[in-house]
């Protein structure tokens, strides 16, 4: 069974998903980090797989509830 370890996501994975937990397109993130949108789908599908989530909101809804953003 696949147990999720938030606790290994990078600076970077936070800060991409505080931003898209705020309104951001994948767009707007990466010009907000000064990164291409291809790492920001990166960071996004590493922390996914990391949290062991299905998805962007189901992500968001767990750091949100880890207390990881806000």
């Amino acid at each position: 069974m696949f147990e999720p370890n938030y606790f290994i996501l990078t600076e970077r994975e936070r800060d991409v998903f505080s931003l898209l937990a705020s309104g951001k397109s994948t767009r707007d993130v990466a010009e907000a980090l000064a990164i291409r949108e291809k790492t920001v789908r990166n960071h996004i599908s590493n922390a996914i797989q990391k949290l062991g989530v299905s998805g962007r909101k189901a992500a968001i809804e767990e750091l949100i509830r880890l207390g990881e953003i806000q």
